[in-house]
């Protein structure tokens, strides 16, 4: 499965960053995978934000939640980010990523085998 990522590379602070990824490969509705967003913030470790699983639901980091959106476009075999009310904290490469497991879902970047090359978004005015 290939996953590619894209979206604005500038947004200004207390918008709505708001990233989509499009799969080929597979089908977004296959059981047992979960789809994730990760982003790595500069001088800092791989950060999960959230996940939507094969059947539409999803999964949040408890540090994020309260910004994050996780939604998906079966028709176009795509899942979008929107992380609300952005500061220049939540600069960072972005990637989204997919595992195919049975069981909960998994909330750790090494847990995730397939990935996209990421995408730079710098939140400043």
């Amino acid at each position: 499965v290939q996953l590619q990522e894209s979206g604005p590379g500038l947004v200004k602070p207390s918008q709505t960053l708001s990233l989509t990824c499009t799969v080929s490969g597979d089908s977004i509705s296959t059981k047992y995978y979960y789809w994730s967003w990760i982003r790595k913030p500069p001088g800092e470790d791989l950060e999960w934000m959230g996940a939507i699983d094969w059947s539409g639901d999803t999964t949040y980091s408890p540090s994020l939640e309260s910004r994050t959106s996780i939604s998906r476009d079966t028709s176009k075999n795509q899942f979008t980010l929107q992380l609300s009310s952005v500061t220049p904290e939540d600069t960072a490469v972005y990637y989204c990523a997919a595992v195919r497991t049975p069981g909960l879902c998994r909330t750790t970047s090494r847990d995730y085998d397939h990935w996209g090359q990421g995408t730079q978004v710098t939140v400043s005015s």
